[in-house]
């Protein structure tokens, strides 16, 4: 919502509690096979695929472009690759790219890439806009699409309306239609996002063209659906409907009574944002059925569309600090609305997670400061509803599927403790597709040498027996093409121990 504070660069790494139990397995989702290659159309509220295939989008805001960086947060600390195939080692299918129009302007320039020791050497002296094409191409070859969302006018901050006096709606609508041409036949990017949490006075419905946001979204969609008609055009709500407010771009009661209609049928998904008390404080926070009360706000202002069969509903914002009780109670009953993988599939509300970026100072991100360690507890809760890669392009870091040859499926394994205080400790463990084709699955075995029992897993389900434990996929990181990786982590109890060696299966 206070869209100056998520941006503000000292992040709060704070997280007190873990997930409900069970929340880091997910089981086999053996109905999911290589779904999501090429454009994206809705049907009801599903997305569906070229093949008309059911998607879930199940990813992660990367925030940057639209801030006086002009690329992407972390280009500073990490090479740009590195970030994307940790994204996916993590089970996220999706990015969220937000940007300003100050990346279309000649004068920019991108600030703040480290190019030490070769890190994101093959971004040298490009643009903003050539950084993202290398973003985007890396992505779909790790089998992660790309939402782009306009974020904000310019650097400077958000803005109530989609437009203002320095940046017009022409401008506005001259640069989504650049991107939908720029990114054409590509169908790693999805859709367009078209503005950032519209917010009073923006209305919906009114029917004033200063004002009126379905409006302004019909007018944008069917100029990018002009240039190139396979995108999906994702709209977000507004702040007040009838006099009834909520968080910013949340609030799509109107949609009820004024769907936005575009000039290509199946291409519409409304898009909510939610947040917790680490932003804003709201009333059902302090309502005494709370969280109870919680599925039934939802209801309300976005989850009726999804329920009502209307329209597919991407929830392309939510985030907390998850410091205080009412933040943890909120997003596990927020993961349980949005429906697990594991029961519903593909037939679930969409999400984008805010962020991946540590430097969000009301949510903190997935990474933590170093820009390098994954807040598990966080990461964690969100396990239950992320959902299977999707096709890569080509071979980058990953690849989600595909490959040919013949050979013997083969994976090696590496194990690393990332942090030991003595009474426990965490690891991760690296899966790495060593064949020449793909695999669909694997399992790692390894056994201690002391008393070590695991306490918690994530992204991948386990059994242990004695000191001995056996490590297999989850549903959204078994498909491995030749040469790329995933990776699972976990905690355990006691920590000095040694590492031990370890044995992959692949099939």
């Amino acid at each position: 919502m206070f869209r100056s504070l998520r941006r503000a660069l000292c992040a709060v790494a704070a997280a007190l509690v873990l997930p409900l139990a069970g929340v880091g397995v997910q089981p086999a989702d053996a109905a999911a096979e290589a779904a999501g290659a090429g454009y994206w159309h809705t049907s009801g509220r599903q997305i569906l695929d070229a093949a008309g295939q059911p998607v879930r989008i199940a990813g992660i805001n990367w925030f940057g472009f639209e801030t006086g960086n002009y690329v992407p947060h972390g280009l500073w600390s990490r090479d740009y690759k590195s970030m994307i195939d940790q994204m996916r080692s993590l089970g996220y299918n999706t990015i969220r790219l937000p940007y300003s129009d100050d990346i279309f302007k000649s004068s920019t320039v991108p600030t703040s890439i480290d190019f030490s020791s070769g890190k994101n050497a093959d971004l040298q002296g490009l643009n903003s806009l050539q950084v993202m094409d290398k973003l985007v191409a890396y992505a779909g070859q790790d089998g992660l699409k790309v939402i782009l969302d306009r974020h904000r006018p310019d650097s400077g901050g958000q803005s109530a309306l989609w437009y203002t006096s320095a940046v017009p709606e022409s401008t506005w609508i001259a640069n989504l239609k650049a991107l939908a041409a720029r990114y054409k036949g590509q169908d790693t990017v999805v859709g367009i996002d078209l503005h950032n949490e519209p917010h009073d006075p923006a209305c919906w419905g009114c029917g004033d063209t200063a004002t009126d946001w379905r409006l302004a979204a019909q007018r944008a969609g069917n100029a990018v659906l002009s240039v190139s008609p396979d995108l999906l055009i994702f709209v977000e709500g507004v702040q007040t409907f009838n006099g009834v407010s909520g968080w910013w771009g949340g609030n799509l009661m109107g949609v009820a009574q004024y769907p936005v209609q575009l000039s290509v049928a199946n291409r519409v998904v409304y898009s909510a944002h939610d947040y917790a008390t680490s932003v804003a404080q709201q009333p059902w926070f302090s309502d005494p059925s709370f969280p109870g009360n919680m599925p039934g706000v939802w209801d309300k202002y976005w989850g009726y569309i999804f329920k009502q069969n209307i329209a597919p509903v991407w929830v392309g914002e939510f985030g907390t600090t998850l410091a205080s009780t009412t933040d943890q109670k909120w997003l596990a009953a927020l993961v349980s609305y949005l429906r697990p993988t594991s029961t519903y599939g593909a037939d679930s509300f969409s999400w984008t997670f805010w962020s991946w970026n540590p430097n969000s100072g009301d949510t903190g991100g997935i990474l933590k400061d170093d820009w390098q360690t994954v807040d598990t507890v966080k990461d964690g809760y969100l396990a239950s509803v992320k959902a299977p890669l999707f096709p890569g392009t080509g071979t980058g870091g990953g690849g989600g599927g595909g490959g040919g040859g013949g050979s013997t499926a083969a994976c090696s394994a590496s194990y690393t403790v990332s942090s030991d205080w003595g009474s426990g400790f965490n690891a991760e463990v690296k899966v790495t597709n060593t064949g020449t084709t793909a695999i669909g699955s694997w399992k790692v075995t390894w056994t201690w040498s002391g008393s070590q029992q695991v306490t918690n897993m994530w992204n991948a389900s386990y059994t242990q027996t004695g000191s001995t434990v056996t490590a297999a996929n989850a549903a959204h990181n078994g498909a491995l093409a030749a040469g790329s990786s995933a990776a699972f982590g976990f905690g355990g109890t006691p920590g000095g121990g040694s590492v031990p060696t370890v044995s992959c299966t692949a099939s």
